[in-house]
């Protein structure tokens, strides 16, 4: 049974979910500011935070059919967030 803090009415399971919201931004921020930046460590910054967050998954166990198809889902749904915009 889920167990919750005292101080609020979140479970550990949804703490530990928002944390990663928050992480998944702080990551996407990161990448913008690195591209921002032009330099020449921050050409590919995109890429190569997602290749270290992919490799990160892996050494946290999950296997490349659920990597790829966590990737591939988030793909799919992309366009309907974005409303067929190719950017913001």
């Amino acid at each position: 049974m889920p167990t919750k803090n005292p101080s609020d009415d979140l479970t550990d399971q949804e703490r530990i979910l928002f944390g990663g919201y928050n992480l998944a931004r702080e990551l996407a921020a990161s990448c913008r500011q690195l591209t921002d930046m032009r330099v020449s460590v921050s050409e590919n910054a995109l890429t190569h935070l997602v290749n270290t967050f992919t490799t990160e998954l892996w050494d946290r166990g999950f296997n490349q059919s659920e990597i790829r198809a966590a990737y591939l889902d988030a793909l799919a749904d992309l366009d309907r967030y974005a409303a067929g915009s190719e950017r913001r």
